[in-house]
């Protein structure tokens, strides 16, 4: 009798889909709703620094401009945050007159569109989040911080935060310390 248990257990096992695997240079997170997701956004606003990069991706609807305005709002943003999908640059200020830059290039066909834009010479002035990082991916530096974002249902998102290079992967170190602690 013992066999056919352990066989309909290793069927249920079997059955679930392949758990991530996790490492120092990524993090998985289940967002249970749109404050959830700001509040999150907050936790890494609050380690930007001029020069970084966060590219936002994910599809319509998945949460990257909630995502942005707790980055915005962590940062320290005295203006209210929308989605630059119609001027394709928004400019945020707080109180020491530093500017994020919140860039949207779902509209733009390549990284030339981009260059035209002068989005290279915000990244001097700023930290840069960009959504829809794909369409401009030629012109973006190595080094940034990825966000992918995934519609789960009405209120669930995932999110899977990714650094590529040292500066990011110390970022991501400090933002699951301070997102979760430990």
């Amino acid at each position: 009798m013992t066999g056919p248990l352990v066989r309909a257990r290793s069927l249920t096992y079997n059955a679930r889909p392949p758990m991530p695997i996790l490492d120092e240079r990524s993090l998985d997170f289940l967002s249970h709703s749109p404050d959830q997701t700001r509040r999150l956004g907050v936790r890494l606003g609050e380690l930007l620094k001029p020069g970084d990069l966060v590219c936002l991706a994910g599809d319509l609807g998945s949460g990257k401009t909630t995502l942005a305005q707790g980055i915005a709002r962590g940062w320290g943003c005295l203006d209210p945050v929308t989605s630059p999908t119609f001027v394709l640059i928004n400019e945020y200020r707080r109180a020491d007159d530093t500017r994020l830059y919140h860039f949207d290039a779902f509209r733009l066909s390549g990284a030339g569109e981009g260059n035209n834009l002068g989005l290279e010479d915000l990244f001097e002035e700023g930290p840069v989040l960009v959504e829809w990082p794909d369409r401009v991916g030629e012109m973006l530096p190595d080094e940034r911080l990825w966000v992918r974002l995934q519609w789960v249902d009405e209120s669930r998102r995932e999110l899977r935060f990714e650094s590529e290079g040292p500066r990011y992967d110390r970022l991501l170190r400090q933002f699951r310390k301070a997102a979760f602690g430990g």
